[in-house]
């Protein structure tokens, strides 16, 4: 049996083995939305975090959202981000999909 799978390197030491299984995103059971404009040069951004769902589904929501709102969007590490201060649309959507939304700062 010829196994050319890597195991140790010297120079990163063991290697795991690659998994296809998602991160799980520790969550309590409440989806926060929250107005962001730090380090985005002063435009602001909806950000919707705590979505109990895989990185696929994440994705379709956010497409879902951006058409919604009519605006741009983008999904970073699990996080939602859309473009503008859209915070009332997605609360009442997310309620309609039977999600426990909060809004959450200022």
């Amino acid at each position: 049996m010829n196994n050319n799978s890597l195991v140790y390197s010297t120079e990163t030491g063991r290697i795991s083995p690659q998994h296809t299984k998602e991160p799980k995103v520790n969550t309590d059971g409440v989806v926060r939305i929250r107005r962001e404009t730090k380090g985005r040069k002063g435009k602001g951004v909806t950000t919707i975090s705590g979505l109990p769902l895989p990185q696929e589904e994440i994705k379709a929501m956010c497409t879902k959202l951006k058409k919604m709102c009519g605006t741009g969007g983008a999904v970073k590490e699990g996080v939602i981000e859309i473009q503008g201060d859209n915070r009332d649309k997605i609360k009442a959507t997310l309620e309609q999909l039977g999600h426990n939304v909060k809004l959450a700062g200022g």
